[in-house]
Order: C-alpha cells, then structure tokens, then sequence
C-alpha cells in the first residue's frame, strides 16, 4: 500500500499529482471526464461507507434503507458502484467496464443524473494497466474520509484542474471557479433566507447554491427550502453541476441541456430573490448583434466587444421587486466610459440599484491574478440614495505563493460592515470604508472605484518626530544611492575585463 499523501499540500493538488499518471495515456479532452468521474465515485463511497457504518452501529438494521442515507444528505450507493467493488478489480481487465457499469447503477437510481456521468473507462483508447493503478493511488493515498470537511470539492478540484491544463497545453482553459471564500462573502453579505429563490445565469459547478444552501442551514433553516435556477454553456462544467447538486442533496432546475444564457435564456419568466454569479470576465464575443432589441437592456444596449454590462442587466431583469444581487466581475467595469459603457453604468446608478462595491485583493483565484470587485445591487434598498465603498485589497492571507485566501474572521468583517451601513450606523473607516451619495458618485463621473472613496488609510504615529524621520530616511537613501553606484561602477569593471565596454 502507497503512502498516505502529504498533508501539507492542498487536496486538489494531491489529486492533481494522483492522477497525472493518466497523462498522455488518454486524449486531453477525455483526461478531466475521467479524472472527475473518480472523484466522484471515490466522494459518494466515502461519504456512504461512513453512514453505513454510524448506521450498523446503531444496530437497529436501517442500513439498507435508503431514506436513512437521503435525510442525512448522503448519496445512496447502489452495491455495483460502491468503491470496495472498484477497488477489487483495480488490476483485471473488465476494470474499465466495472466503472462504466457503475455509473449507469448510479444513474438508473438517481433520474437527475441521467446521461450526465462519464462512462468511456471501457474505452480501448483507455489503458487498462495504467487506470488500475489510479484506481490504487485514489484507495491507498487520497483520504475522503472527512467528505464534510471538503467543501465543494468537485468544483474546487475541477477548476484546479483547468488551471494545470492551460499551463500543460499552453492555453487559456476559459473556465474560472469561484474560490470559496469569494462565495461565502457574497453569501454572508446578501443572507439568503427560507423559501426563496437562488439564481445563478453562468453557474458553474453549482458553488454558489452549496454555500446559500450552508448559510440558511447554519442559521436553523431548512437547506431544502430554497428553490435552485442556474444555467451553463459548458456541456462538461453543467454535468458538473449536475452532478455537485446530487451529492448534496440540493433538488436543482438547471434546465434540460447547456444553453448559452444570451441567446437561450432557459429560465425567461424567472423573478430570482437572490442572484449570485461570477460571469466570465469581458466575455466576448456573444452574440450581441442578434439581441440589438431585447428587453433586458432597460439601462442600454451593452457593446459587442464586452458582455460586463449585458451580465449585469440580465441579472437586474431576472430580480425580484425586493431582490438582490451579489457579482464578480474585473475591475474595467467600475470606471469603463468606451462603446456607451459608461452611460449604462450611469443610469443603473441614477435608478438607485448599487448598494455596495468591495474592491478585492490579487491571486483569491487559481487560474487568474487580476484584481476583482464584488458588485452588490439590490431593489428597494435600506439606504435610498446611498452606496458603501469597502477597499478590501489589503485583507486575507496568503495560503502559499500564488494563492490568497480569507479567514472566517475577513470575511465576518465585511459582513459586518455591509450590515451597519444597511442599518445606518456606519462610521467611515479611511482607507476602509466610505458611505457615499449618488450625488457623491456622479461627482466622480460616474467611476465605481472604491479607492476614489475610502481615500488613504492614515499611518499610525510611530512616535518617531517628523524632522528626525525626514532626516534619517534622506540619509537611508543617501546611502542607498551610493551603494548603487558602487555595484554600477563593479558591474562596469567586470565587463570590461571579458572585452565589453559600456
């Protein structure tokens, strides 16, 4: 038996590292089908063996009883499809067609997922050697164990997978996850609540709808209570999705097929009390010259060459009277003034729509390092006439040397924040947070930029007096300066001594 992983690198990268044995074995574009299709029969067995067990321990035979798994959110596994089978036949040659009969077990007891799992293990393109032995690293070395601790695990570790794709094949994979901590900000912030509607136009993996579906949870509702919308274009990334809202529990209209939101709105009817989505960023080109006179651009037509704006009006099309909206999107959008953006941006602000802008800080994403704002728009808002300012760019940690995350605590803080301006007791934090007026906002042409706001945040007093400090860093520089000068003329000596002057 293998060793168990490292624990000190991130679970996605564990499995990253687990399955890149398949690497060149298997066509490129069916390499993340089967990789996830592991991940998720390796998920629902941990998860269903560690019930099974509470409930033979309990003694009191309901351990063939399917309600007893559903009302604990635990997906059923059909015996077939059950991991201890995968396993003993790792290393014999119907290995392939073991997986393939598994997922459609799988799919012939749960209607939901019908010809959304992977079945191309049985494949002759697939070596039967080579997915017997990734059959064994996802045994012995990747510990599902604790499937309550990995959140959105599906969704974390498909996105981590695009990412090394690109970089494996030298393109950009399109596709960009929401981190978790992204989401649980949006979601702490808008609260959604029992008996509502959730909708998300370019959903994903569905992480969204998992953190809402945690939020009125741990705030003693009833999870199953909301009503789930979402769309996808990708037909592997709606599968997905798919299959994430199955494992939770979370019953989801995601529409029958992919459909790109633009041009097929599968949801047109729709009054969604909560909208939480992160669109592709300056998405282009999407069909703009085909939706000239729709109706959801009330506040204008958006460009042909940037779909920012087309994303924010579908999303204020598709809201309730009292409903809000919790976005992602890069930060061009909260200045832009090109190809009529500008005068959008101005009559949504004009109609009282923007209750908050939190600039984020760089690398919260796996895929892209770009700064990014979450935008949070809402009908009928506690504060007529008002828009928060939150620069948030200096909060979080980084987690290693790409990736920033934020704490419970970061996250807490900006929640906090939203919900003391909602009540007005907000004081202005400079270099914080900022309360400002439409009239405030029109001032600054219509830029959103937080910074613009929440001004510099003031130094704290060192103590040090200002002529002492002035006088001491001019002689720091001082010496700074000549040190440079020293390596310069080093630098010119030594290529002198090879023959190149200078």
């Amino acid at each position: 038996m293998a060793s168990k992983t490292n624990a000190n690198i991130g679970f996605e990268e564990q499995l990253w590292n687990a399955a890149c044995i398949l690497w060149g074995h298997i066509p490129a574009a069916e390499y993340r089908k089967v990789i996830i299709g592991l991940i998720f029969l390796r998920y629902i067995s941990a998860a269903f063996e560690k019930r099974y067990q509470e409930l033979v321990d309990e003694g009191d035979g309901f351990e063939d009883d399917i309600d007893a798994y559903t009302m604990e959110n635990v997906f059923f596994v059909p015996e077939e499809a059950r991991w201890s089978i995968i396993a003993s036949a790792a290393h014999t040659p119907e290995i392939g067609k073991v997986l393939d009969d598994a997922m459609r077990a799988i799919e012939d007891s749960n209607k939901v997922l019908k010809n959304v799992l992977p079945k191309n293990y049985a494949s002759p393109d697939l070596d039967k050697k080579i997915l017997g032995d990734v059959v064994d690293i996802f045994t012995n070395n990747i510990d599902m164990s604790n499937t309550e601790a990995n959140e959105d695990l599906l969704g974390r570790t498909y996105e981590y997978c695009i990412a090394q794709f690109a970089q494996k094949e030298g393109v950009g994979g399109g596709e960009f996850y929401t981190p978790s901590s992204v989401v649980k900000t949006l979601v702490s912030i808008l609260r959604p609540f029992e008996n509502c509607r959730v909708y998300d136009c370019c959903c994903g993996s569905g992480g969204m709808f998992v953190q809402s579906a945690k939020f009125i949870e741990a705030h003693s509702g009833n999870r199953d209570s909301i009503s789930v919308y979402g769309q996808e274009a990708n037909a592997d990334t709606w599968k997905m999705a798919k299959i994430n809202m199955a494992i939770r529990g979370i019953d989801a209209d995601f529409g029958p097929y992919q459909a790109d939101t633009f041009t097929n709105d599968l949801h047109p009817t729709l009054k969604a009390d909560f909208i939480l989505a992160n669109p592709p960023f300056n998405y282009h080109p999407w069909n703009q010259e085909k939706l000239l006179d729709d109706v959801r651009w009330k506040y204008g037509t958006p460009p042909p060459g940037n779909a920012n704006y087309a994303w924010i009006q579908h999303m204020i099309h598709h809201l309730a009277p009292n409903g809000k909206i919790g976005l992602v999107l890069a930060n061009g959008a909260l200045s832009t003034q090109t190809n009529g953006e500008g005068e959008i941006r101005k009559n949504i602000i004009n109609d009282d729509l923007i209750e908050g802008i939190i600039a984020m800080p760089t690398q919260l994403f796996y895929s892209v390092t770009i700064p990014v704002t979450l935008w949070f728009i809402t009908k009928n808002k506690q504060q007529k006439g008002k828009t928060l300012f939150i620069d948030a760019r200096d909060m979080g940690h980084m987690v290693d040397r790409k990736h920033r995350d934020f704490t419970e605590e970061d996250i807490q803080k900006l929640a906090d924040t939203f919900e003391a301006f909602q009540k007005g007791t907000l004081e202005d934090v400079k270099g914080f947070c900022k309360v400002a007026t439409t009239e405030d906002i029109s001032k600054q042409d219509y830029i959103l930029t937080p910074g613009r706001y929440v001004g510099i945040k003031e130094q704290e007093n060192d103590g040090e007096p200002f002529e002492e400090k002035m006088d001491r860093l001019t002689s720091e520089l001082s010496e700074m300066f000549a040190k440079s000068h020293e390596l310069e003329d080093e630098i010119r000596r030594k290529l002198g001594a090879i023959g190149y002057e200078v």
